[in-house]
């Protein structure tokens, strides 16, 4: 495909509050993006020149924010209408090859939606994960270092080279990732021996450590997995919030001798892929 006919859909609801960054990022490269509000995908609640289906994109990505307001959990509504009436659709968009992006709260949602750890195929029928309150109890919103951790199986991450550190900030109260509560080793293990595993947190010096370089206490430093394919990934901090350089916090002593942010690179990946494969 050529990169000005790929359509991105920024999938939202109440509450989302990060799809402008979104929308940006994807828009800036030359793509095509199009904020989607659920109730499209459901046909419901609009006119039928609103109405949309999922197989119209060939990305979607599910934004940050706080959606229902985070009630029961944090992504747990959202997720459970998408499921309703959607499973099926989105099934099948994942099985295509088609790629799906959940950053913070969108990482909540397709965890509650059993598509991401993905450890075995497709989707499963109640969640295996969760993001669980972070170990401050607290709100945490502070510059994150991220190793990349991934050999090459995830396909937003495929220009990035393994062991490469980039700063990219967290927001979020609910990022602590819980795999199993009987066996996490052989979970972490699990998604390990399948590259699965895309970002841990670190300290600038690029060593795993512990709070506040892991702001929620994920097990093992997760801060981001794919599924088996490689074509769905979470991740809790926002690569949308540094496209540009002078948007990383240090810029005033790091200087501008370069423009592009830490960010940048995960939606340039994505676009090469479906570029390449469709």
């Amino acid at each position: 495909m050529k990169r000005e006919d790929i359509k991105i859909g920024i999938i939202r609801i109440e509450g989302t509050n990060c799809e402008q960054e979104s929308y940006e990022a994807f828009k800036r490269l030359d793509s095509k993006p199009e904020f989607i509000h659920l109730k499209q995908l459901l046909k419901t609640d609009c006119s039928k020149d609103e109405q949309r289906n999922i197989s119209d994109f060939q990305c979607l990505m599910i934004p940050g924010g706080f959606s229902s307001g985070d009630y029961i959990r944090a992504g747990a509504i959202f997720a459970a209408r998408i499921k309703s009436k959607l499973g099926k659709d989105i099934t099948d968009f994942i099985n295509e090859g088609f790629p799906l992006f959940g950053v913070c709260n969108g990482f909540q949602v397709l965890t509650e939606l059993g598509i991401l750890p993905g450890i075995k195929h497709g989707l499963s029928k109640v969640p295996t994960a969760c993001l669980h309150i972070n170990d401050s109890d607290r709100f945490e919103c502070r510059p994150t270092f991220l190793k990349h951790e991934s050999k090459g199986s995830c396909v937003f991450t495929k220009t990035l080279k393994k062991d490469e550190i980039r700063m990219i900030p967290s927001a979020h109260a609910e990022g602590k990732l819980i795999l199993s509560t009987d066996k996490p080793k052989k979970a972490v293990k699990d998604l390990s021996d399948n590259d699965q595993i895309v970002f841990r947190y670190v300290n600038e010096q690029g060593d795993y450590d512990e709070y506040p370089w892991n702001p929620n206490g994920s097990f093992n430093d997760i801060a981001g997995i794919c599924n088996l394919e490689g074509n769905v990934f979470g991740m809790m901090p926002h690569p949308e919030r540094v496209f540009y350089r002078h948007q990383h916090p240090d810029w005033t002593t790091t200087g501008l001798d370069k423009t592009e942010g830490d960010g940048r690179a995960l939606f340039e990946s994505v676009l090469e892929y479906i570029e390449k494969k469709f």
